[in-house]
């Protein structure tokens, strides 16, 4: 496994991150703990989750399931980098009682202190912002936060899903209060055939010093030959990939990136995932694998190096929007 810093802290993570959001929902307690077991042999020690994970009325689910994982000793804990997120209403029926979701100060501090408990530890690595949170200013959101740095319950801070404004801005309340490190890491939806990232959200992050962790990096499956598997009766595409897959020109898009790697003799989603580790500012993306094969699969993406002749036809078929800000305006 290859690690490297997290932005610009001193934290040392692998340059691939463990998803759990299957553990739970189509995975179950053994087999996720045996896909853990799995990653950490690999040198895999950066694992994310969140307090909603399970979704519905299993809510808090995942959260459980890495907690239970830990508590089977063998320094587990000790190897992990956890990093867990708090925006989502955890009502199982969606209808949350005042102030038992989002950012406030309140629900932060309830928030934590669930998380811990399902999660069987006293700590949080990395605590992070599910989304922004268009009533809580930033100075109460920091307020809370550096209690509980302060108290030992979390080390660092993150974002998922904010806009490169929002990313700013966040740091330069932190930079104003002083003595609050900010946002450390930004988690957002950025992979070959989603590049919109590229205009402001990673140009803020790096330049803030934050680490870029990509999700969904097979775009659902769609960057993963998904046109092959269906040929060969495998599993059929839903969601995003079904949804680009009946638009003509998105279908042939796809045909021509699996054509360009079936050339090289490359998988598809290992290339997928090497062409993000290829990327400024991308820390590592997300994996979640359902199952050992896939993290298998996800694995041998560290060590692939794609060719330049690869990654110029990578990007003829999935051309980013070019620099900022020119790209908003030529």
């Amino acid at each position: 496994m290859k690690y490297t810093q997290l932005g610009r802290t001193g934290l040392k993570v692998s340059r691939l991150v463990l998803g759990t959001m299957n553990f739970g929902p189509q995975t179950d307690e053994a087999d996720s703990h045996a896909i853990m077991d799995a990653a950490l042999d690999a040198g895999i020690n950066y694992f994310d989750t969140a307090n909603v994970y399970g979704w519905g009325e299993n809510k808090g689910r995942t959260e459980e399931i890495v907690g239970s994982w830990f508590a089977k000793g063998g320094e587990r804990r000790d190897k992990v980098v956890l990093a867990t997120k708090v925006y989502g209403n955890m009502a199982a029926d969606g209808d949350a009682w005042p102030n038992h979701d989002k950012l406030s100060a309140l629900n932060i501090r309830r928030a934590v202190e669930a998380s811990l408990k399902r999660l069987g530890t006293d700590y949080i690595d990395v605590y992070q912002f599910h989304h922004i949170d268009r009533d809580t200013p930033f100075e109460e959101i920091w307020q809370a936060i550096d209690v509980l740095v302060q108290q030992g319950k979390i080390l660092y801070a993150g974002s998922s899903n904010f806009p490169g404004y929002k990313i700013a801005q966040a740091n330069e309340i932190a930079a104003r209060r002083g003595g609050t490190i900010g946002l450390v890491s930004e988690q957002c939806l950025y992979n070959l055939a989603e590049r919109r990232a590229e205009m402001e959200v990673i140009p803020a992050a790096q330049e803030y010093g934050l680490g870029v962790i990509p999700w969904s990096p097979l775009h659902g499956g769609l960057l993963g030959g998904v046109i092959k598997k269906e040929v060969q009766g495998g599993r059929r595409a839903s969601g995003r990939a079904a949804d680009t897959l009946a638009d003509p020109a998105g279908r042939a898009q796809i045909q021509s990136y699996e054509d360009l790697l079936d050339k090289h003799g490359i998988e598809p989603g290992e290339a997928a995932l090497a062409w993000l580790l290829t990327r400024p500012g991308v820390t590592g993306p997300i994996v979640g694998p359902r199952t050992a094969q896939q993290l298998d699969s996800a694995l041998r993406a560290v060590e692939l190096e794609l060719s330049e002749e690869v990654l110029t036809g990578l990007d003829e078929i999935f051309p980013g929007p070019g620099p900022s800000p020119e790209a908003f305006a030529w």
